[in-house]
């Protein structure tokens, strides 16, 4: 299923490095706001003047991995991309090959290979070494079970890794290009193998701003595994944790809004412009900040609506059949028609609105990918306000 149906994207708007390699900053980007069909546009500075005091940001705090490690089967060079740790201590790898122009440097973009085969050893930095068992996936072949020989993998990954790239990118970034705002290191040296991207353009001076102006913040974690750049496959089953803390202010925004409503109008505490108004703030809107924040907080909630602390693994996958019970909105990266992702857009906002959206981004030459600009999915606004 392509959604928006029709609609390509030219490979020009690819955004090639970084906002702040760019121009002036990492929130040096656009903002495409969707309230259901209408569509407006702002700098990613303007978010605070687009929410309202009592909203909710869901923000996914994992931080990335440097989880491209150079390797060798046989006499081939490969690159291992670590996607995610299993229970047992295996890793889920996927094996990539280098790019003809980056082989020499041993860096730079991959392109696909056929997983295994079984028993095969990958020869890592170090003296260190994997052993491949079996396919994550029976129907799959990209990323396999492995045995790593250093039981350390994440400080593996700090001394010989870096971050995953790919080729609609300029060239090799640090590893801080890749972390948000919100990144916590995990006790564990757990994190995501691609960098939950959506929380990218924020900024500790525009967080501050947020907060000052009433809009509030919810934790939570949840580890990406490695995409499937090339495929657009379903996500596969990733770790998440919702904190408790996180549970009781979503359930409590969501329970102090008027009956029937999603906090909508422009009245809960400020106009549309972002300046303060008198009276307190009523039940805002849940924002998920990406599309790992929706999977974790939707895996947190019960078929009564309400949010619960969770951890563990989550499988699911949001589409408009199985719909959203805890989000209202979704601030988002812009993603290629194919992407699996566009289903979990479209149970958020309906299929009209996001065509509307898309069209738009495309004729205004948005761009596209983790370095690239920002799409904010809201509710219709109601005619009836707080004002009234």
């Amino acid at each position: 299923m392509s959604v928006p149906a029709g609609l390509r994207m030219p490979e020009e708007l690819s955004a090639r490095v970084p906002a702040e390699q760019r121009g002036s900053g990492r929130d040096d980007v656009r903002l495409l706001v969707s309230r259901g069909t209408e569509v407006t546009h702002h700098t990613f500075r303007e978010l605070p003047g687009q929410l309202r005091a009592g909203d909710v940001l869901v923000v996914n705090t994992s931080t990335t991995l440097p989880a491209a490690v150079n390797g060798r089967l046989g006499g081939q060079r490969v690159v291992v991309h670590f996607s995610t740790r299993g229970e047992d201590g295996r890793w889920a790898v996927e094996l990539r090959e280098l790019r003809a122009a980056a082989a020499g440097a041993g860096a730079g973009t991959t392109v696909p290979r056929p997983g295994g085969p079984p028993g095969a050893v990958v020869r890592l930095p170090g003296g260190e070494h994997l052993v491949l068992e079996e396919p994550l996936d029976p129907e799959g072949v990209r990323l396999w079970w492995a045995r790593v020989s250093y039981a350390d993998v994440p400080g593996l990954l700090r001394r010989y890794g870096r971050p995953i790239r790919y080729g609609y990118t300029e060239r090799d970034q640090p590893l801080s290009a890749y972390q948000t705002v919100f990144a916590l290191p995990s006790p564990d040296g757990s994190g995501s193998a691609e960098m939950p991207s959506a929380g990218r353009p924020f900024t500790a001076a525009l967080v501050a701003e947020l907060v000052r102006r009433g809009v509030l913040f919810a934790p939570l974690t949840l580890h990406t595994g490695v995409a499937s750049a090339e495929a657009h496959e379903p996500p596969y089953p990733e770790r998440f944790e919702v904190p408790g803390a996180t549970a009781r202010l979503v359930n409590a925004v969501r329970a102090a809004r008027p009956a029937g409503g999603t906090g909508g109008g422009t009245g809960s505490g400020m106009d549309r412009e972002g300046d303060e108004v008198t009276g307190a703030a009523v039940g805002g809107r849940i924002i998920a900040v990406g599309t790992t924040a929706v999977r974790a907080l939707e895996s947190a909630t019960g078929p009564d609506g309400m949010v619960r602390a969770a951890s563990g693994w989550t499988d699911l996958v949001i589409t408009p059949r199985h719909g959203v019970r805890a989000v209202d909105g979704l601030l988002t990266g812009l993603h290629e028609p194919e992407a699996s992702h566009l289903l979990m857009l479209a149970a958020i906002a309906g299929h009209e609105a996001l065509t509307r959206g898309y069209e738009e981004a495309l004729k205004q030459r948005y761009l596209w990918h983790e370095f690239g600009d920002v799409h904010l999915l809201l509710p219709p606004e109601s005619t009836h306000t707080s004002h009234c």
